[in-house]
């Protein structure tokens, strides 16, 4: 896993959407079809305001899918990431298509939905950050590690709801569903390109968990140290927690 260390999330949001639109390039340069997974949260807000402005992207040859969503909202609740999606980054590229999980389905339809349109569909490149707990997607520690299966339904841990409020997502920790829709770890780590966003000293100690800890379900973001192709990229808050040597090995982003 490569680290990269930006300035502040401004020069981290710079950085990762010049290394999307190259990926994306090189990889259509390649083949007539690209596939790419869109993360939400606070942290991809400056990637994808910046992604949706790269020039020379045949985004009509590109397909989209996204990580997680929430069961039970639809996509005019403030916190849906199919809303988010929407708003921050489908309307804004002549998108070939986008797969939205739709959270109002009933669970094992929308399980078989996500499953069919994944399939067989191999990913040149996800997009991601970790949370606060040091879940990956909507794997909540202790992930499923094991599952052969594209998407899960997972329960919501108190930590993770909590970030969502502390976020401003809900007015509340009742208001916050206790289920979603993920991604799995072994589809996630299928992906070709990874590139994972992190900024913010709130996640200062899941970085260091992630980075200098073993790989384990009780800490899911632990596993992108296995990945060949994964590049994590945070700014100066998340990375104050790491220590020198592992500082020494990152690279860092000149201002």
């Amino acid at each position: 896993m490569r680290i990269v260390v930006a300035e502040d999330r401004q020069q981290m949001g710079r950085y990762v959407a010049r290394q999307a639109a190259s990926v994306l390039r090189s990889s259509l340069s390649q083949k007539e079809t690209v596939h790419l997974v869109v993360a939400t949260g606070a942290s991809q807000f400056e990637v994808l305001s910046q992604l949706v402005q790269q020039p020379d992207i045949d985004w009509g040859r590109v397909h989209g899918f996204h990580l997680d969503e929430y069961l039970g909202l639809d996509s005019t609740h403030p916190a849906s990431f199919v809303g988010y999606l929407q708003e921050r980054f489908v309307k804004h590229v002549p998108i070939g298509s986008f797969f939205f999980l739709d959270g109002t389905q009933a669970p094992d339809l929308l399980l078989r939905q996500a499953r069919n349109a994944v399939q067989n569909k191999p990913i040149d490149l996800l997009l991601c950050g970790i949370g606060e707990n040091g879940h990956l997607a909507f794997n909540d520690p202790p992930a499923n590690f094991d599952s052969l299966d594209p998407y899960l339904i997972v329960q919501l841990d108190e930590a993770c709801r909590k970030q969502q409020v502390g976020e401003g997502w809900f007015d509340s920790l009742e208001s916050v569903p206790k289920q979603a829709i993920s991604m799995s770890i072994r589809q996630i780590m299928k992906a070709a390109t990874i590139l994972c966003s992190v900024p913010d000293s709130r996640k200062a100690e899941a970085v260091r968990n992630s980075v200098e800890g073993p790989v384990t379900p009780l800490v899911p973001a632990s596993t992108l140290q296995q990945h060949a192709n994964a590049h994590l990229v945070l700014d100066a808050a998340s990375s104050q927690l790491l220590s020198p040597k592992t500082l020494d090995r990152c690279e860092r982003l000149v201002v």
